[in-house]
């Protein structure tokens, strides 16, 4: 990984609310010859079957749920305020339509496990994915989350296992 330095996790000093629910994060996956990237604000980190991991949630019309479907490894890169712009641009433009390097100007990079990461991040976290789970509107508790699923569109979540971790 380039100018940054690998870090562990428990070494991330950021208010985990703050940097997904607030900065927002891009999950990236795929390999140099094809990935997407989307801009996500749901998502955690923590412990889980004693490993560090994420949590990360994506709906399958996403044009990255194949991407993601496909690879065995992710990418969570996290921002300066100053790319906020570019964060709002992977959310709400698809990559089937939109060349989202081209268009934000970052600057893709592979891992040495050829997982995709951008090298203007200050925080990439890289994650090898061990576990998946369709959210069923039936176990919803609070009818209110429902709300969040006009289309029936339920996400799927992954937890994936955080396999190295760098920042600026």
């Amino acid at each position: 990984m380039t100018d940054l330095k690998i870090i562990k996790p428990e070494e991330i000093q950021d208010n985990v609310f703050n940097l997904i629910g607030s900065e927002w994060m891009l999950i990236t996956a795929g390999n140099k010859e094809s990935f997407n990237t989307m801009t996500a604000s749901w998502g955690g980190l923590g412990v889980l079957w004693n490993k560090n991991v994420s949590f990360i949630f994506i709906r399958p019309c996403r044009y990255t749920y194949q991407f993601i479907e496909k690879a065995d490894t992710y990418t969570l890169s996290f921002f300066d305020k100053k790319y906020k712009p570019a964060l709002n641009l992977c959310g709400t433009k698809s990559g089937r339509d939109v060349d989202k390097v081209k268009e934000t100007g970052l600057s893709p990079v592979a891992t040495n496990s050829g997982s995709i990461y951008f090298s203007e991040a200050r925080l990439v976290i890289e994650c090898r994915k061990i576990y998946f789970q369709d959210l069923i509107p039936g176990n919803f508790l609070e009818p209110e989350i429902e709300k969040n699923y006009p289309e029936k569109d339920y996400h799927r979540m992954y937890v994936g296992e955080i396999v190295s971790g760098t920042c600026s």
